[in-house]
């Protein structure tokens, strides 16, 4: 499975990274490069992270099956993101937060999930108490709305997330 990780999103939407982001945008970037190689060394898989910008300073080396990637500018990571999705199109996994290149990704026939839900997955451990374990989804929000097959049976796309991030949290 080949992940693509929207670098600077999952940082700024994880409360630890956000904190090591704080010291540097260098220290932040370390930190998820060490988060991502833990789980690129358990899964197996392959993992591409996206920064914005230019590499400024020397970027620590991609540990295995990390490979760090920095647009080039006028290019954003989104751009770069949207470009490699669609070309690894089934069998990729996007992270990222940013709506767009989260339906660009599905477009490609990708499975796209949030930067939290990453986050979190890396920071599981496994067999870790709660680790698997759902908030309460009974926040039903608005009227009613009538559609087509089981209601308690999530949609294809919100299975194939969760089958991608569990297999961060399991192995």
């Amino acid at each position: 499975m080949r992940w693509l990780v929207d670098g600077y999103n999952v940082i700024r939407r994880d409360a630890d990274l956000r904190g090591q982001e704080a010291l540097s945008l260098e220290t932040g970037r370390t930190a998820l490069l060490a988060a991502i190689a833990v789980a690129a060394r358990r899964t197996g898989d392959d993992f591409t992270v996206v920064f914005d910008g230019a590499r400024r300073a020397a970027a620590p080396p991609a540990p295995g099956q990390v490979q760090v990637v920095f647009s080039r500018p006028p290019e954003t990571a989104d751009d770069v993101l949207r470009a490699l999705a669609v070309r690894g199109g089934a069998g990729t996994v996007v992270a990222s937060s940013d709506r767009a290149v989260r339906d660009a990704a599905r477009r490609a026939g990708a499975v796209a999930v949030s930067a939290e839900d990453f986050a979190a997955a890396l920071r599981a451990t496994p067999g870790a108490a709660g680790a698997d374990d759902k908030a309460d989804d009974d926040d039903d929000d608005g009227g009613p709305v009538r559609r087509g097959g089981n209601p308690r049976r999530l949609s294809r796309d919100a299975r194939a997330a969760e089958r991608a991030l569990a297999r961060l949290r399991s192995i």
